[in-house]
Order: C-alpha cells, then structure tokens, then sequence
C-alpha cells in the first residue's frame, strides 16, 4: 500500500500574512544546493525540509542539516506539524553508515538526530537512534550529537538505551503548553514529556538537556512563564522559544505573531530562572544554530562549575 502524504488535520483556517520579521529569502545558494544534493545521495531525510522550515537557505548554505531518522512519515497527526501521517516506512538499515558518511562529507562539528514518531515500533524507534550515535563515534569522534527524540511513550526501555548511548545533547520539545495538547499535539502528553527530561538527568546528570516550545498558538504569557519553571524542575538546561507558523491552511490556526520585543523578554526571564543557555527569536527553531550554541552551553556550564568552585561561593 502507498503509504499516505496527506496529515489528517481537523482544523481548516486560511495563513495570516508574516510580519516583517519574519519573511526570510527563498533558498537558492551553490551551498544550498549541494548539501540538498549530498542528502539526496545518502537517502536521507531532513527535517529542514519535511517540517518546511524557514531556515533551510541559512543553514544549508553553511552545510548545516538536521537528519531525521525512522522514515518520512509519523505516527501521530499533531495539528502544527507538516511531516506526513499515515503507514510508517521501513526501518533502513543502512541508514545509519549513510548518516555517517555524510556528516564525514560535510566535515560536521556538531550533528542533530531527530526522527518522526514511531508508536509502530516495540522501541519507538529508539535502537534506531543509538546506532547512529554509535556510528558516528566510530567515523567521526570528533563530532558532538545532539538527540532530539519523540516521547518514547508507552516504550519500556527506550529512553534509557539512547541515554546509555552517551549523546552530548538529549532534545526533547515540549511544544506547547498543557492546556493547547489537546488540540495541538493530542497523541502527547505534557507531563510525560516532561518526566522524560526529568529521567535523563537521573540516569546521566552530566548530560544537557534541552526542550523548545512554540508561541502564537493561543498561549498566554503566564503559561509560558509556567513552562519554563516546570523544565527548570526538570533541571532542563537549554530552552528554544520560537514563533509558530502555520505550514498549510489545514494546520492549526496562528493565533496572533509575538513581536521581538516579546521574545527578548522571554530570553532575559528563561536566563533568570536559572537557564545555562536561551534561544528565544521569532526565527528560533530547535537545530537553529545548534552547534554554535552547543559550544556556549559548554562554556556557560563551565563559567557556572567555575563560579560554584571559587573561594567564598555559597554552592
């Protein structure tokens, strides 16, 4: 059977013009198109491209692409999303040593893992993710990792083997906040997101850990503010706030765009409440940038071990 290009969205509405701030430049570089060209060798696929995300053309044009792992197509209908819904593909098992030769290819400093949701899988696709770390070792140890994964629901172990396998970085987003679940990501649930994060620093407190909602889904200030002392509780240590934007007019709604003033002052509450680093932009995405802040989150921690250790401090 063909497997399904159409998610399934209950919500039908027409996309609101962007604000200036948010209009980005069709990608067209020579860069672009190489690393378009480079995936399309290795039989990968990308969540810059499935997800339509504005910041493809910067990105690749710097030879930057998040790989997403486990197929092209979800498990889950969650009304933000663009990836595609319905009979997942199967398991590649050559995937990953082609992830591996192309992050080789690339020269990469940092690479960011992400896959689609794969409730169909006894492990959610978790054994998936560690053989592509481990992989990646073994090609190019030099290189950090970055998870970002589903919420393993309902997968007895899976969590704990991708922890096992030692990613610098353990992603997970949140999305939204608890009270829009059930109409923007209605297979999820908050709490058990955010007991994920909760167990990774329980099984490996020296890992980051990192989760991103979106805004202008109807949040209101308060909630946001909410979701960032939950994650705090979580000792979560990175948090991404970026704009939502509604992909096709069959995705959810975009309730209103949150100006850039807004965002600053999102970034300077996260970095009160005790956040090692903060992306908060109207363009943020999860992989934005993702290597460049990996190296200030390693500093910022670093800076912060160093301040506890001095003569005097009260840690």
């Amino acid at each position: 059977m063909a497997k399904s290009t159409v998610t399934p969205i209950k919500v039908r509405t027409s996309r609101a013009p962007k604000p200036p701030w948010l209009r980005v430049k069709a990608p067209n570089s020579p860069e672009y198109h190489a690393t378009r060209k480079l995936m399309r060798a290795h039989k990968l696929n990308t969540v810059c491209e499935e997800a339509a995300c504005p910041n493809i053309g910067e990105c690749w044009a710097q030879g930057h692409a998040t790989v997403m792992i486990l197929g092209s197509v979800c498990t889950r209908a969650c009304a933000f999303c663009n990836i595609a819904t319905g009979r997942p593909d199967q398991l590649d098992p050559h995937e990953p040593e082609e992830l591996a030769r192309a992050v080789a290819t690339l020269g990469l400093s940092h690479m960011v893992i992400t896959s689609v949701d794969r409730d169909d899988l006894a492990d959610g696709g978790a054994e998936q993710f560690v053989q592509c770390i481990e992989r990646l070792r073994e090609t190019t140890p030099e290189t950090t990792i970055e998870v970002l994964t589903p919420d393993f629901r309902n997968k007895e172990g899976a969590l704990e083997a991708v922890v096992a396998a030692k990613p610098d970085v353990f992603n997970h987003n949140l999305e939204t906040v608890p009270r829009l679940y059930t109409e923007v990501r209605p297979g999820a649930r908050y709490f058990h997101s955010l007991r994920l994060l909760d167990q990774v620093k329980a099984q490996d407190p020296a890992m980051f850990t990192k989760s991103g909602i979106m805004v202008g889904l109807g949040e209101e200030r308060r909630e946001v503010l909410q979701v960032m002392d939950d994650l705090r509780s979580a000792d979560v240590d990175f948090i991404t706030i970026g704009q939502y934007l509604q992909p096709t007019p069959r995705h959810h709604e975009v309730m209103r765009f949150v100006t850039p003033d807004e965002f600053k002052e999102y970034e300077r509450l996260a970095y009160a409440k005790g956040f090692l680093m903060v992306s908060a932009t109207p363009l943020t995405r999860s992989s934005y940038f993702a290597g460049d802040d990996f190296a200030q989150l390693r500093a910022n921690r670093q800076a912060q071990l160093a301040k506890r250790s001095a003569p005097g401090s009260e840690a």
